[in-house]
Parts: structure tokens; sequence; C-alpha cells
């Protein structure tokens, strides 16, 4: 399934039902006095935040969104009926932007409606205007139309652990081996195009907390990148945005040097990529899985890495499934540690 992470939509709130002009009939005085009823209000628009992370992309396909009309009034004084409110759910992190008034709106709680849109106001019915000197009232009012306008919805990824790395370096094997998530994988560059989620339980992997709020977590294989990223160069941006929500970024290195390149250098490059871009990212959290150590030269590479850089590595092979449970108890004490902190 593709990942969605923006798309444009018109949404309406639903109109107002009109007021009528009804008479009592009655079997002792056949014209009564006016009995029509008001109409019923339109139904408001909500958005919610839901941790369905694909809900974009059910709405693919689907461009406008509209709210339930009140219902007109009816004779004996009998209110019509107020038109269903509209409740969108949407991945917690999106920006809700009005293409008109170019206001945003963040969805970040869970199951909280956050009013989007009103929808209009009944119209009065006859018996709304009666007096002491009007008692034949014909004056009925339409309902008034609903709040609508043209929305850019965009996902800006809230997860809790971001891949990192050169393209290669083993991000979509490691998400397949540590989560369900169904990352493609082959042996060329830009395998993932698109942030690849999955949950992580920590329970596969013999960690089982009583009262810790991190049980499971949620991860994401971010697309590669590769040098001039910062400056919107290959997918750029498009990646760049993206590891920013994370709450930490997991550094996948290439130990053995598969590619022909240093991982070093790799590491480096990358760091300088993400620093480059924002300032934010010197003060995340980081760890760096130095994957493939089941290839030859891997082990000596990780003895340069650990020399320069004094960084926490957890050695893993994603391909052999070797040193994960390290890594899952590594990142699952990282967010406990940032839940304490209420960072």
């Amino acid at each position: 399934m593709a990942f969605v992470d923006e798309l444009k939509i018109h949404i309406k709130a639903g109109d107002g039902g009109k007021g009528v002009e009804r008479w009592r009939h009655d079997k002792a005085k056949e014209f009564g006095g006016p009995s029509g009823g008001d109409g019923g209000r339109g139904g408001n628009v909500y958005v919610m935040g839901s941790r369905d992370l694909g809900l974009l992309f059910g709405y693919r396909h689907k461009k406008a969104f509209k709210a339930e009309n009140g219902a007109p009034g009816a004779k004996n004084s009998s209110h019509g009926k107020d038109g269903d409110d509209l409740s969108i759910k949407l991945p917690i992190g999106s920006v809700v932007t009005d293409l008109r008034t170019k206001r945003s709106l963040h969805v970040l709680s869970e199951g909280v409606p956050i009013l989007l849109l009103r929808g209009g106001d009944g119209g009065f019915g006859n018996e709304h205007y009666k007096s002491a000197t009007n008692q034949r009232p014909k004056k009925t009012t339409p309902g008034y139309p609903g709040e609508d306008g043209s929305f850019y919805i965009e996902l800006q990824l809230v997860v809790d652990v971001g891949f990192v790395g050169f393209p290669n370096a083993g991000k979509s094997t490691l998400i397949t081996s540590i989560s369900k998530a169904k990352s493609k994988i082959a042996n060329y560059p830009f395998t993932t195009r698109q942030p690849v989620l999955g949950i992580v339980h920590c329970e596969d992997f013999g960690f089982f907390p009583a009262s810790e709020r991190h049980a499971d977590f949620i991860v994401a294989d971010l697309p590669g990148i590769i040098e001039g990223a910062h400056r919107g160069k290959g997918l750029g941006y498009r990646f760049l945005r993206h590891a920013e929500r994370t709450k930490i970024l997991l550094h996948v290195v290439d130990m053995a040097g598969s590619e022909g390149r240093d991982p070093l250098e790799d590491y480096a490059k990358l760091d300088y990529e993400l620093k480059a871009y924002s300032e934010e990212f010197t003060f995340k959290h980081r760890i760096i899985a130095a994957n493939k150590m089941d290839l030859p030269r891997a082990a000596g590479h990780l003895k340069r890495f650990k020399k320069k850089y004094q960084e926490k590595i957890i050695p893993v092979s994603a391909l052999k499934k070797e040193g994960l449970t390290d890594l899952v108890g590594c990142v699952r004490d990282l967010l406990c540690q940032e839940n304490s902190q209420d960072l």
C-alpha cells in the first residue's frame, strides 16, 4: 500500500433547512394560526486525530466531503431534523491548512474532535413571526449555507523512531526484522521512496514492562538520502521533514562497506546533511545500528568507528536477525527515559 503524505480536498458543512409556511387546521376553526416550524441546523465538520497512520491513503480518490444538510421545518410547529455532523479522521501529526485564509490547524490529539467548519443555521418558519400585530404571518426564511473551503492536508510523521541512512544500508531489512511492516527490499538505491511504518512489539523480544508506556513503539523506514539532500537534491526535503518529527534517530550504517563506501564517511556525511537542514537534529537522541556485521570487514570497520565516534552503537545483522534484542531494548529504554523527563 502506498504511503500518502499530502492531499488537497474540498470540505463543506451542511446547509440549514428552510423554514416553512404552515397553518393549523382544527375542527372548530379551519384556518388557525401559523404553525410552520424552523429548519434544522446543518451538520458541522470536525477533524479528529487517529493512530492509524495510513488514513490519508484511503482519501486519495475522494476529493470532496460534505456534512448533512438540516431538514426543512414541518407543520404543527415541528422543528426540522438537524443534519449529522461529519468527522474526518486524520493521522496524528496532520497539518490542515485552509487554502483561502492560509490558517493552519495541527491535529495532535487522538480522539479529540476539533471544529473545522460550522453548519448553517436553519431558517425560520412562519410561526416565528407571529406577534400581537401580525396574527397571520406568511414570512419564512431559507436556511443559511454552511461554511466551506478547500484544504491542504500534510502528514508530518509523529513516530518514535526514524531510520536514517544511505541507500542500501539495510533499513528496509531491519524494519521488517523487528516489526510486521512490509518494506520493499532489493539491492539497488532508493528501494524505499516513501516512509514505511511499523509497530515494534517489545514482548516479541522478551520485554514485559508492567507500567511503562512504551511497551510498543512506532518506527518509520525513511527514504535513503544522498549528498545535498538538505538543498533538496534527490528525495531532499521529502525525507528530511519526516525525520525532523521523530523522537529518536536510528542511524543505520553499512558497517561492512558492502557498497564500496567507508562507513565512517557515510556517517559523517549523513550527520552533516541532517544538521545542515535543521539545528534541531543536533539535540535529538540517536542510536547507531552497525548493520551487516555478518559480512567480512565489518568487525574491523566497527573498531575504527568506535575510536572516532563516542555514540551509542549496537552491532546487528538485520539479515541474520542478530543483535535485534539489544537494539530494541536500547530504543525502549531511551523512550522510557524521554517519557520520564517529559521530553
